[in-house]
């Protein structure tokens, strides 16, 4: 599509879909450089110092971080703005986006997707002691979205913004477990909005883009350096 700009990740990633998902919901041309069979050698930690997904590149700038490469399209190319005008608004969105990094991701990826659905994928036992812990964080913080959207269709303002977008590729992935099915099944308004996020056009289009699921091989270092130890292991250290 262009030299120009061009995203580095691999297609499961789902802070690597959040930015997909930005530039798409942006409108901004860009290319995809699938870092699969790269992750964990010199050339990708050439790109990002901690070795890690999403980096952008534009021209000659590069830059990592999921919310700093948001921020940046939305801020640096034209299309329609993906934060609210409203400071409070947009504040809001961008506590959203903390959230999900501090809240969200950690309970329902780290600990759920990673162990019951791509570990599973490459053969691996799960640690059902860390689904346990991590299923009473997910919950909540479900508890907490259904509420918000009890008040607003979306997170932040009237239409999809930067917030919507984060949240939703780590809300879609919570599905593909058994756990997540029957916790979300108990709130219909973030089931709802599940809906109307899937029916957006860069939702849409990004679907369309991506490859038939096949396990992450380069997950199977993260038993080693990627995986969290229990709460109680940590305890009685």
């Amino acid at each position: 599509m262009t030299d120009e700009l061009c995203l580095y990740g691999f297609p499961r990633s789902t802070y690597v879909n959040v930015a997909r998902l930005v530039l798409l919901a942006k409108g901004v041309p860009f290319d995809f450089h699938d870092t699969e069979t790269e992750m964990y050698t010199a050339a990708h930690e050439a790109r990002h110092p901690f070795g890690r997904v999403p980096v952008l590149r534009h021209s000659d700038f590069w830059l990592h971080e999921t919310i700093a490469i948001a921020l940046y399209v939305d801020e640096r190319f034209d299309g329609p703005p993906l934060q609210p005008a409203d400071a409070r608004r947009r504040a809001v969105g961008r506590q959203w986006m903390s959230s999900l990094m501090s809240y969200y991701y950690p309970c329902m990826i780290h600990h759920l997707v990673h162990e019951r659905v791509v570990f599973a994928e490459l053969g691996i036992e799960p640690d059902e002691s860390l689904i346990a812990e991590a299923l009473p964080s997910v919950e909540r913080a479900l508890r907490v979205m259904e509420r918000r959207l009890g008040e607003s269709a979306f997170l932040a303002d009237d239409a999809a913004t930067l917030a919507d977008y984060f949240l939703l590729p780590t809300l879609i992935a919570l599905g593909f477990t058994a756990e997540g099915q029957a916790l979300l099944s108990r709130c219909p308004l973030v089931v709802g909005w599940l809906a109307r996020m899937a029916a957006l056009p860069a939702a849409i289009t990004l679907r369309q883009a991506l490859p038939p699921r096949t396990p992450i091989e380069h997950a199977r270092r993260w038993t080693v350096d990627h995986r969290p130890a229990p709460r109680r292991q940590i305890a009685a250290r």
